[in-house]
């Protein structure tokens, strides 16, 4: 059995004819070649080559019926020629112009059909552009935007409605307010918070419902204050308490707190 990239197919899987090609000169001069550089070809690597190789063929390829052709004559066509690209119907394609185009062009694709093409948006968009977006019904876009929002800007995130996005708020945000997220619903949000708080910050969290959290608090919060917890109703953060109060152990710095697994 033949392996199929060793074969010359078009994307429709028909075998390519040289001879019926509108480029068989090229293949004369060197400038294509089967299996090689071909822009009839199935596989985007060897539509890449033959650009590669004949970059000023890449302006009349832009509109063709493959969408792999179409991607990549994107990367080597004139820039101008590629904002009508922005409403190709394949998100492959789209993205290839958009990659290429000035940021301002990038604002008419964060609302785009298919959430690659937004995620790849929002990876570099500015402040500004990344507001915007902060509403997008994909949670890994909106965690996008957190990782990349400026820590002033990350308040407004504060009450997204997807954990994990709110967890990565909680890493880049200013300290001043990770108290008003230490009531957050979710438990793992609150464990995030207790560790990047100061110890005497900490102190606010100790009656938190999730032992995780007063853990965390019972194993760095001054020894003064841990007589509160003496009688916590989980039996790991009574000995926690314990053993420091037993050891005259002075609370650990600020982070540095044991590693507790969430299990949800």
């Amino acid at each position: 059995m033949r392996n199929e990239i060793d074969e010359a197919r078009d994307f429709a899987g028909r075998e390519i004819d040289c001879g019926a090609c509108q480029y068989e000169g090229l293949k004369q001069e060197g400038k294509c070649q089967p299996k090689m550089a071909c822009v009839k070809d199935r596989y985007a690597r060897r539509i890449d080559r033959f650009f590669d190789w004949n970059p000023t063929l890449a302006n009349d390829h832009l509109a063709d019926e493959y969408f792999e052709a179409r991607a990549v004559a994107a990367k080597h066509a004139d820039v101008f020629r590629l904002p009508p690209l922005l409403n190709d119907p394949d998100e492959t394609v789209r993205w290839a112009a958009g990659a290429r185009l000035p940021d301002s062009y990038l604002l008419r694709l964060r609302n785009d059909p298919h959430r690659e093409v937004r995620i790849r948006v929002a990876s570099r968009l500015d402040d500004a552009g990344l507001v915007s977006m902060m509403n997008d019904p994909d949670y890994y876009v909106r965690t996008m935007i957190a990782r990349r929002l400026s820590p002033s800007t990350l308040p407004m995130m504060i009450h997204d409605r997807e954990t994990e996005v709110r967890r990565t708020v909680v890493a880049r945000i200013d300290p001043a307010w990770l108290m008003r997220m230490a009531q957050d619903k979710d438990p793992s949000v609150r464990l995030d918070v207790a560790r990047r708080l100061s110890n005497e910050q900490l102190v606010a969290m100790k009656g938190d419902p999730d032992w995780r959290v007063r853990y965390e608090v019972a194993s760095r919060i001054d020894r003064a204050d841990l007589a509160a917890m003496a009688d916590d109703s989980d039996p790991l953060v009574r000995e926690m308490v314990s053993q420091r109060l037993r050891d005259g152990r002075p609370p650990s710095g600020q982070g540095d707190g044991p590693v507790v697994t969430m299990i949800n």
